[in-house]
């Protein structure tokens, strides 16, 4: 190991040795990601004792930024940062930290996000979407999503008019950050065009007096008919 590497895993081992950091890095393994206030509160440390942290461990690479709206989150920066931290959990004998959120049910389950679905619903179906392999990272874009050919395929048998999605002058298919699940969902032109279509089927109804979608049990029927999955 050269002179640069050793000096490069010293300084990732001085930021995960602070305890403040160590506890937001730990907060942050299960895959949600978190405010600086969040953090700050975990962490036990005011506000803008947090900011310095996070600004340290965004500078050591180990924690990313996602600006959503008005918000501002932190996420572990990728799967070797949370890979080196399960194993020093392991060493030390800690156990994860559970997320615990404190949206209620009725917005949890399922809500519109602008105009494309969100909530656990929503989340359910993005990590579908990504385990069959319809959704690939897009080389050219970076946080934008591109359709395999099974993703071209399956999406096109579900009804959805992707050469029309695509003309439209917007991204075409993106992850955004859920706000009560703190894990991605479908957005773009191709979120938007599945709630119409959720909606269309029946699948999901809009309220007239808030962001709430409700799941109606024939609604949610189809819906595993369609995907194959469950929702809790």
């Amino acid at each position: 190991m050269d002179a640069q590497a050793d000096n490069h895993l010293s300084r990732i081992a001085g930021a995960i040795a602070e305890p403040a950091r160590a506890r937001m890095l730990c907060c942050l393994l299960d895959g949600h990601a978190r405010t600086a206030t969040e953090l700050a509160a975990v962490a036990e440390v005011g506000a803008s004792t947090a900011s310095a942290h996070l600004a340290r461990l965004k500078e050591e690479q180990m924690v990313e930024l996602l600006v959503q709206g008005r918000h501002r989150y932190y996420q572990l920066a990728g799967q070797d940062v949370a890979t080196a931290l399960e194993a020093l959990l392991v060493v030390a004998g800690l156990p994860r930290p559970e997320f615990k959120p404190g949206t209620p049910n009725r917005l949890r389950k399922a809500r519109t996000c602008y105009d494309h679905m969100a909530g656990s619903v929503a989340v359910a179906l993005h990590d579908h979407f990504a385990e069959q392999g319809w959704l690939e990272a897009s080389d050219d874009t970076p946080k934008e999503y591109r359709l395999s050919a099974a993703g071209e395929q399956g999406f096109a048998a579900l009804g959805l008019d992707l050469p029309a999605t695509r003309k439209l002058r917007r991204r075409f298919a993106c992850p955004c950050l859920d706000w009560s699940e703190r894990r991605p969902h479908l957005g773009g032109a191709l979120g938007a065009a599945l709630l119409q279509m959720a909606l269309k089927k029946g699948w999901v109804e809009q309220d007239l007096d808030s962001r709430a979608l409700s799941v109606a049990p024939k609604g949610q029927r189809q819906m595993l008919a369609a995907f194959g999955l469950s929702i809790a």
